[in-house]
């Protein structure tokens, strides 16, 4: 480990935006190009189903915000302003339901931080497709090695990743974009230094949300201030009163695993980037995809089962064992009910975590006769710890069951088809898009690196306030954690 106390000679930063500088496309593969379209694709989705979220609508009532004059829309809506501020709305926004993609190396969420800042600055100065998606690709690397550095005391501290390697992500994206020499972006990253913050403590309210909209505003405001001119020190990663050591500790951080391997592969590449496919808790997806697997390969109805045993790897359970939610969000923490609900609809959606969906008497039916315990073949300490196993007695007497051992959500060797993605897509964008514009939007944004301008595609994100957004009868909240779940190295997106 390296505790680095006196200035470089070349500072960390400086080395750092080197890296950035010298990106260029063709060290973008196809694989890297498709990830960071589907990232791309899926945050949008999931930045329209929080607009109407009371955390994005407080911040817009909120006096001087959105009142700024400029060409950034507010995605969902007809208005437009700085995009500074539009980073900040939509990457709320973009956060508000915690449906965004997520990567186990990062502890947090690699793309929210980046898209709303990016998508701002590039409407404003008409930037196209691909100069935006190869500065998407820049940003993820620069926050995944970042966290390779840090993790995991950076975590385990209190930090929430997300935001404050974020913040460093948006400032060397919106860097690359607008084209700042090395020198600038020195400054960007140095700046940013000082805007980086979120805590965990906060997680469970709407502060978290924030944490994504005000990082993603810092980084843009970093590289925008450093494109003016404003300085910053650029030993700021070392100093003994640094980032490093003030975020960290001495001791506790690796400054050569930021640099190690840059680009080769490309961060985005990692099998260890995963989408959502569903609107709860990550830890109850592989249950949920077992359960799916039996409707889907055996033909089973809610009719049929007699009794249903889940069996997920333990430290999946021990923040979604609850048997008989009360709440919206208790539903989303709660393993039992994502399977009853596969079973009894066949798919999980952002409805069945809105008003009394957890109350309806057939899913009260299956909660009676569903049971579940960790996995006694999947150790606590064992190296694949996102399993889980369903078993399914029917009335005719037959056990039925599927198993897997590890699905950290759904990339690597285990994608989201073009209709899962669009499934998750259209249910999202459904709630603030009128439904006609929903398939275009779906469309450009598969297609995303041949936009001339990106303006063709926020043209799609935009509604009129005649029509406004829909009305959601049960906003989602979080859920708190507690002192007697799973260690934090277990992150839990």
């Amino acid at each position: 480990m390296s505790d680095v106390n006196q200035p470089a000679q070349v500072s960390l930063a400086a080395r750092l935006a080197e890296k950035i500088c010298s990106f260029n496309k063709q060290q973008v593969t196809k694989k890297a190009l498709q990830q960071a379209k589907t990232c791309f694709l899926d945050t949008v989705g999931v930045t329209l189903a929080g607009i109407p979220e009371d955390c994005t609508q407080i911040l817009l009532r909120t006096p001087g915000v959105a009142e700024a004059p400029g060409n950034s829309l507010i995605v969902g809506t007809d208005r437009r302003t700085s995009a500074l501020d539009a980073a900040l709305i939509n990457g709320t926004a973009s956060h508000a339901l915690d449906y965004d993609d997520f990567n186990s190396v990062f502890g947090g969420h690699h793309s929210v931080p980046l898209v709303a800042a990016l998508l701002a600055v590039a409407e404003e100065r008409k930037y196209s497709g691909e100069q935006v998606l190869l500065a998407y690709i820049v940003g993820v690397e620069t926050e995944l090695k970042l966290a390779r550095a840090v993790h995991y005391h950076h975590y385990d501290k209190g930090w929430h990743p997300t935001a404050t390697l974020g913040t460093f992500g948006a400032a060397a994206a919106v860097s690359y974009l607008i084209g700042l020499d090395q020198q600038k972006t020195t400054m960007a990253l140095a700046i940013a230094a000082s805007l980086a913050s979120g805590i965990k403590a906060n997680f469970g309210t709407m502060t978290k949300p924030l944490h994504v909209g005000q990082c993603g505003r810092n980084g843009l405001l970093a590289a925008l201030l450093a494109e003016n001119g404003f300085d910053a020190n650029p030993s700021v990663l070392e100093h003994h009163q640094g980032f490093l050591n003030v975020f960290n500790g001495p001791g506790t951080f690796d400054v050569e695993k930021l640099f190690a391997g840059w680009a080769e592969p490309l961060e985005i590449e990692s099998s260890d980037v995963g989408l959502k496919q569903f609107p709860c808790c990550g830890s109850t997806h592989p249950a949920i995809m077992m359960m799916l697997t039996l409707v889907r390969e055996e033909g089973i109805t809610a009719d049929d089962v007699a009794r249903i045993e889940v069996l997920p790897h333990g430290r999946r359970l021990r923040h979604t064992n609850t048997p008989h939610p009360k709440t919206p969000i208790e539903a989303k923490f709660s393993v039992q009910y994502v399977v009853a609900r596969a079973l009894l609809d066949g798919a999980v959606r952002l409805k069945d975590f809105e008003g009394e969906a957890h109350n309806e008497p057939a899913i009260r039916h299956l909660l009676q006769i569903t049971e579940a315990r960790p996995h006694p073949e999947m150790a606590d300490d064992a190296a694949e710890q996102w399993g889980a196993e369903v078993i399914v007695e029917l009335k005719d007497g037959r056990r039925l069951s599927r198993r897997v051992d590890n699905l950290v959500g759904r990339g690597g060797d285990n994608p989201m088809s073009s209709d899962e993605l669009w499934e998750k897509f259209e249910d999202c964008a459904s709630r603030s898009l009128p439904r006609e514009q929903i398939a275009p939007l779906f469309e450009r944004l598969e297609t995303l690196e041949s936009v001339a301008d990106i303006g063709q595609l926020t043209r799609l994100l935009q509604v009129s306030s005649l029509r406004g957004a829909r009305k959601v009868e049960a906003p989602v909240s979080f859920a708190s954690r507690t002192e007697q779940e799973a260690p934090e190295t277990t992150w839990v997106p």
